[in-house]
C-alpha cells in the first residue's frame, strides 16, 4: 500500500471514537424496547418493531449464517428492509438489486458482487437469469427457530455492498464494512436529533447510500420509516400533501430536487407542512440564489441541514446548518455554501492541492475484485496520531475561519448526475460497445443549476440520418445501463477535438459543437 508523507493542512479529528454496538445488535435492542412502535408504514398497512424483529429473523434463518453476498430486489417496499435487515442479522453482506435496471446491467452487478443469493421481496417478481450456483429465494419465510441467530463477530466483515461509476464501463463494487456503517449511523441519529416520536420519509433511490441515511438512522432509534407512492410522483402538490398526511418529520432530499421545490415554494406561495422540523439535503452544490429564496420562505422553524460524502466514507461525512434555529449566522464576506465540518467519527486531511482526504472509521475496504483500483483511491498517510488510511476523494476544497469546508471543483471529470457520482469514462465506454459508434466524449453541462450528461458520437460510417443512428444509439445504450448512465443529450458529429498528445479533449470537443447542441432536435434530447 502506498504511504505518503504529511502534506497539507494537518488532518482534524484523530481521537479514535468510542466502541459501539454492532449496527444489528442497536437494531434488536430497539425493537425489544419500542416492540408495538410502528417501524414501518406503507400502502400496505403499519409493520411493528417487533414483526419486522421477527421477519427479519426468518430471513436470517433462511440465509443460513454468514451467507456472503446477499442481491435483494429493492423496491420502495417494507420487504426490501426486512431483507436488509435479515442479512445482516446473518453476517451476510446486503447489494440492492434494481429490478428496473436492464437484465444486463442486472448481471454484470451479480457477477462482480459475486453473490451468493438472490432474494425476491415482491409477488411476480421476478429474478434476472441467475449464474450457476446462485440460489433465489423467496423472502416470504416462516422462521422455525425460537432464538434469533447469533450476532456476526468482525467489525470489519462487509455489511453491504453498493456500485459507483467507474472508468471501464463495468460496476465498481465498494465494499463497506460493519464497523464503519455503525460508526456513521450513530454519528447520523445525534446530527439528525432523531428521536421514537419522529416520521422520517424514506424519498431516495434504494441502490445508493443516500437511502441508508433515512433507513438505518430511524430503525436504530424507534422511529417510523414512511413509504408512500406520492413521494415519487413528480408532483410538488402531491409531494406537499403527502408530507402532511404522513405527519413527515425528516425529510432528506437530493439537492437537484431541493432547489426544484424551493422555487415551487417561492411561486406559489406554498409552505412544508408544520410536522416537518428537518430537511437535509446532499449530492450537489447549493445554488446561493436558491438559499436566499428559502430563507424568504417560512421556514425559520425548520432545520436546513448540507451534508456531503462519499460511497467510500459512508454516507455522510460534513455537514453544517445552513438555516434554522441552528444555523450560525451566514459570512457576508463569503457568498460560497460550505458542505460543513466533519462529523465526530470523521478524520479530515487536506494536501497542498486542496484535495479532501477521508479517514477514521467508516473508510470502506475497497473495490471488490479490483486491487489496483483500491490502491489508487485508498492511500495510507504517515500523519503522526491521525496516521492510517485515506480515501482519496477527488474533490478540491478550502477552508472557511471557522473550519468550515467550501467545495472548489473537481480534480478529474466526475460529476453528479441527479445526485449520482457518474465517471465520463464509463459512458464512453458503454457508448463505443453501441453498433456504429467509432469514438465518443462525454461530459456534464450545468444548466439552472441541474447538470445533464451531453455526448458527442462519431459514427463509423457517415449516415444520411443522424436522428435515426442517435436514436438507435440511445435505444440500445438504454437496454444495457440505467438511466443515469443515459445521456440527456446525443450528437452525432463527424470528428473529436484531441490534445497535442492524442487524447480526446471532451470540453474543446463541447466548445466546437456548441451550435450542434443549440440546435439539438426533440428526438436527440429524448431519454430522461
Amino acid at each position: 500500500m502506498l504511504v505518503q508523507r504529511n502534506k497539507g493542512r494537518a488532518a482534524r479529528g484523530h481521537q479514535p471514537p468510542p466502541a459501539v454496538p454492532d449496527l444489528i445488535e442497536t437494531f434488536q435492542r430497539v425493537a425489544a424496547r419500542y416492540p408495538d412502535r410502528v417501524a414501518i408504514a406503507s400502502p400496505d398497512g403499519e409493520l411493528s418493531y417487533a414483526e419486522l424483529s421477527r421477519r427479519a429473523n426468518a430471513v436470517a434463518e433462511l440465509l443460513g449464517p454468514y451467507p456472503g453476498v446477499v442481491c435483494v430486489l429493492a423496491t420502495h417496499a417494507p420487504a426490501t428492509m426486512v431483507g436488509l435487515l435479515g442479512t445482516l442479522l446473518a453476517g451476510g453482506t446486503y447489494c440492492p438489486l434494481d429490478p428496473g435496471f436492464p437484465v444486463a446491467r442486472q448481471l454484470e452487478m451479480l457477477a462482480a458482487a459475486r453473490s451468493s443469493a438472490v432474494l425476491v421481496t415482491a409477488d411476480g417478481q421476478l429474478a434476472p437469469p441467475v449464474p450457476p450456483g446462485v440460489e433465489v429465494l423467496d423472502i416470504r419465510h416462516e422462521p422455525s427457530a425460537a432464538e434469533p441467530p447469533r450476532l456476526p463477530d468482525g467489525p470489519e466483515e462487509p455489511a453491504y455492498l453498493l456500485f459507483t461509476s467507474g472508468s471501464t464501463g463495468m460496476p465498481k463494487p465498494v465494499t463497506t464494512p460493519r464497523a464503519a456503517i455503525t460508526a456513521t449511523v450513530t454519528s447520523l441519529r445525534n446530527l439528525f436529533d432523531l428521536s421514537p416520536e419522529d416520521r422520517v420519509l424514506q424519498f431516495a433511490s434504494l441502490n445508493w447510500d443516500t437511502a441508508f441515511e433515512e433507513i438505518l438512522p430511524a430503525l436504530t432509534t424507534g422511529a417510523t420509516l414512511v413509504f408512500d407512492p406520492d413521494a415519487h410522483s413528480g408532483s410538488f402538490h402531491r409531494f406537499l400533501r403527502m408530507l402532511e398526511r404522513q405527519r413527515i418529520s425528516v425529510v432528506d432530499l437530493p439537492t437537484a430536487y431541493w432547489h426544484e421545490l424551493v422555487l415551487h415554494l417561492s411561486e406559489d406561495e406554498a409552505a412544508l407542512p408544520a410536522s416537518v422540523r428537518t430537511v437535509i439535503i446532499g449530492g450537489e452544490a447549493v445554488s446561493p440564489a436558491r438559499l436566499a429564496d428559502w430563507k424568504g420562505l417560512r421556514t425559520g422553524h425548520i432545520r436546513l441541514v448540507n451534508t456531503y460524502g462519499c460511497t467510500e466514507t459512508t454516507l455522510i461525512t460534513h455537514a453544517i446548518d445552513l438555516h434554522g434555529p441552528l444555523a450560525a449566522p451566514a459570512d457576508p464576506q463569503d457568498p460560497a455554501v460550505p458542505i460543513g465540518h466533519r462529523l465526530p467519527h470523521v478524520v479530515e486531511h487536506v494536501t497542498d492541492e486542496g484535495e479532501l482526504l477521508i479517514g477514521g472509521p467508516a473508510i470502506a475496504t475497497g473495490y471488490r475484485g479490483m486491487a489496483d483500483a483500491t490502491l489508487v483511491k485508498f492511500v495510507r498517510l504517515d500523519l503522526g496520531p491521525a496516521s492510517g488510511r485515506f480515501f482519496r476523494t477527488g474533490d478540491r476544497v478550502r477552508a472557511r475561519d471557522d473550519g468550515a469546508l467550501i467545495h472548489a471543483g473537481r480534480l478529474d471529470d466526475e460529476v453528479k448526475v441527479r445526485g449520482i457520482r457518474v465517471n465520463p469514462t464509463e459512458v464512453e465506454a458503454q457508448l463505443t460497445r453501441c453498433p456504429g459508434v467509432a469514438a465518443a466524449a462525454v461530459l456534464g453541462v450545468t444548466t439552472l443549476g441541474r447538470t445533464t450528461l451531453v455526448a458527442y458520437i462519431v459514427p463509423r460510417t457517415e449516415t444520411a440520418d443522424s436522428a435515426e443512428f442517435v436514436a438507435g444509439v440511445r435505444a440500445d445504450l438504454a437496454a444495457r445501463v440505467p438511466g443515469h448512465l443515459v445521456p440527456g443529450r446525443i450528437i452525432a458529429v463527424p470528428e473529436l477535438v484531441h490534445t497535442a498528445s492524442g487524447k480526446v479533449d471532451r470540453r474543446s470537443s463541447h466548445s466546437r459543437y456548441t451550435t450542434a447542441l443549440a440546435s439539438t432536435t426533440a428526438t436527440d434530447l429524448g431519454g430522461h
